[in-house]
């Protein structure tokens, strides 16, 4: 008998606006593999948002999967790994987290690890150096994540989401570590506070499902998008434009590029609508939050 592992991985959003390397939320576009046994290591491509030049020593998927097997002391088996995805590099929707998840999950499944939700978020935020996209990509739904001094994560998670969102993704790339350059290196007591603040309220209105506010708040972040405001095409004008047709509130997805906004599931479809004509350089969906997470289906062949 021959098995093959076919794994799904949610794409993410982070943020929401003040909920800076805290809140993320699973998206429903995905990254799939199909995973078989085989001698070599092999990976095939077959999405135009997947790289065409790689190297499997320097694959994400790869690379995390090895690193996954040596803490756990076990031999990481050859493997051929077909790849397609809806998620574009570098455009704030989770691609490379997706892709750690997807490189845990190989591990947990070919080397038998049986890992725990826990620990799949747990290793996944901190190979990505944050808990917001990969705790979504690994759980599904709405993630709030915060790491103790001692190094522990604490991880509030919830798949009942009631609302829809609409992204507007350019036909440009801004790598996280970039964006990241342009924020200040420290924030000054009441700024902070502030900031705080609307972090706070934030998670407050997302948890208590009052979607009118918590759109509010992700116009009202002092973290990152003042600051990041400007590498963002058409940032002002697709905030001002989406509230005016309905939207609870716009904020970057991730380190952006992608702007995403928050809206009643009822008006989704006819928001996207209206935005396509009017920013037409931009691929305008609407996207339903993943309530599931990482998901692995085992097929069994006779060779």
């Amino acid at each position: 008998m021959a098995k093959t592992w076919s794994i799904t991985v949610p794409g993410s959003t982070a943020n929401l606006g003040p909920g800076f390397d805290s809140i993320g939320l699973a998206l429903g576009l995905y990254l799939k593999l199909e995973v078989t046994l085989q001698d070599e290591w092999e990976f095939e491509h077959h999405s135009v948002h997947l790289p065409e030049k790689f190297t499997v020593e320097e694959h994400l998927v790869y690379t995390v999967a090895k690193e996954v097997a040596e803490r756990f002391d076990v031999e990481l088996p050859g493997c051929k790994i077909v790849m397609t995805s809806e998620l574009p590099l570098a455009r704030g929707l989770g691609s490379s987290a997706s892709a750690i998840v997807a490189g845990i999950e190989v591990a947990n499944q070919v080397c038998e690890l049986n890992l725990t939700l826990e620990q799949k978020y747990t290793l996944a935020s901190r190979i990505e150096g944050h808990p917001d996209n990969a705790s979504a990509s690994v759980c599904g739904g709405l993630t709030i994540g915060a790491s103790l001094p001692n190094g522990d994560l604490e991880l509030i998670h919830t798949q009942d989401v009631q609302a829809a969102f609409a992204v507007f993704i350019p036909n440009v790339e801004l790598k996280t570590a970039e964006a990241r350059k342009v924020l200040p290196p420290q924030y000054d007591k009441a700024y902070a506070v502030h900031a705080s603040a609307n972090a706070n309220m934030l998670t407050a209105a997302l948890l208590t499902k009052d979607y009118k506010r918590a759109g509010k708040f992700m116009e009202h972040d002092l973290f990152h998008e003042p600051f990041r405001a400007n590498l963002i095409p058409n940032y002002h004008e697709i905030r001002q434009t989406a509230k005016d047709a309905g939207a609870y509130g716009t904020a970057i997805s991730g380190a952006g590029p992608t702007v995403i906004s928050l809206l009643p599931i009822e008006k989704v479809t006819a928001f996207v609508e209206k935005m396509k004509p009017l920013f037409p350089t931009y691929d305008i969906q609407a996207v339903r939050v993943d309530t599931k997470g990482v998901q692995v289906e085992i097929h069994e062949t006779i060779n």
